[in-house]
């Protein structure tokens, strides 16, 4: 298949492993190019710039194929060395970066005159569009059904996606809710080139995460999301579990008086417990509403052409005899 995300990052399938802390390792963004679609490396899982170089040098040995890091943009008044973090990309030769957060605009000029495609993740068009007018080549575009920080809109990707068309000249591709061959076509058909995905290569066997964390997502339906940190204006979606329904209710209780650190117990350094240890009752981890679609833990490239092959099916058989008829 090929789209205007295809021809931009030089990938068969236009099918992106989103960049998810204590997750995106380089054993899960290898397979994941190695199968046709765009694997990320997470900067700042990576403690410093020369820990993210290894973690390039790594991936660059299991993949000849292309290959990105995502790097987000706290808004933190100790940042990240983030000039360390720029340069370990671009030594690495590193071919695309997904930027989130903050505005990257400071960080495009390196990037970019080294070769290197931007893409950057919105969850509202405004801030699409201003990502745009910086020169970004390329757009993840959240809708609320995602897992992690979904803004503080509230709009699903089956408006997003249309106004997302609507409006931007970069191409884009859906983020959230993605993950099959259904997800595909119905994001291709409101006008995104591909799609990205989290939560499903989370189920994965080459995720280099606890088994706990697949099972839980395998085991989860769409109703076992939560939303927390709202009155933070943080709001980050993730999956319950008994840390989760602590802190909610702290929440509850508090009301508008709720300050970060009321809720640190659950929210702060979790990962590296939850994701490598598997304890799975301590807090909060993104995971989005799609765990409701999941129910096996294939390898990357299985699940790859297995989307590839039904989303064929789906456009062809399906869609195309509905025109027929």
């Amino acid at each position: 298949m090929k789209t205007r995300i295809t021809e931009l990052f030089g990938i068969q399938h236009p099918i992106i492993q989103g960049g998810m802390h204590f997750v995106g390792f380089a054993e899960l963004a290898a397979a994941v190019s190695n199968a046709g679609g765009l694997g990320i490396i997470t900067g700042l899982t990576q403690r410093t710039p020369e820990d993210l170089a290894k973690e390039i040098a790594r991936c660059n040995d299991m993949t000849e194929k292309p290959f990105g890091v995502n790097l987000t943009f706290l808004p933190v008044v100790a940042a990240p060395d983030y000039p360390g973090y720029v340069k370990a990309i671009i030594d690495g030769g590193v071919k695309v970066v997904e930027t989130a957060g903050n505005n990257p605009q400071k960080w495009l000029p390196p990037l970019q005159e080294a070769g290197i495609k931007v893409i950057h993740k919105c969850t509202s068009v405004r801030h699409a569009l201003k990502a745009e007018t910086i020169g970004v080549d390329a757009m993840s575009i959240d809708g609320f059904e995602c897992g992690g920080h979904p803004g503080e809109d509230d709009v699903p990707n089956m408006i997003l996606l249309p106004r997302a068309q609507e409006t931007l000249k970069v191409p884009f591709v859906a983020s959230g809710g993605m993950a099959d061959a259904r997800s595909l076509v119905a994001a291709l058909a409101m006008g995104a080139e591909g799609m990205n995905m989290g939560t499903r290569f989370m189920a994965t066997k080459e995720a280099p995460i606890h088994d706990n964390v697949k099972q839980a997502i395998v085991a989860a339906s769409e109703l076992d999301t939560r939303l927390v940190m709202r009155p933070l204006r943080n709001t980050e979606r993730v999956l319950t579990n008994a840390g989760v329904e602590r802190l909610l209710e702290k929440e509850r209780t508090l009301g508008s008086a709720i300050t970060f650190a009321d809720i640190a117990p659950e929210v702060a350094g979790l990962y590296p417990r939850i994701m490598l240890e598997g304890q799975m009752d301590i807090g909060a981890w993104s995971c989005g509403m799609v765990a409701g679609l999941i129910n096996d833990i294939p390898t990357c490239r299985e699940l790859i052409d297995r989307i590839m092959a039904d989303a064929e099916v789906l456009i062809r058989d399906r869609l195309e005899g509905m025109l027929a008829a």
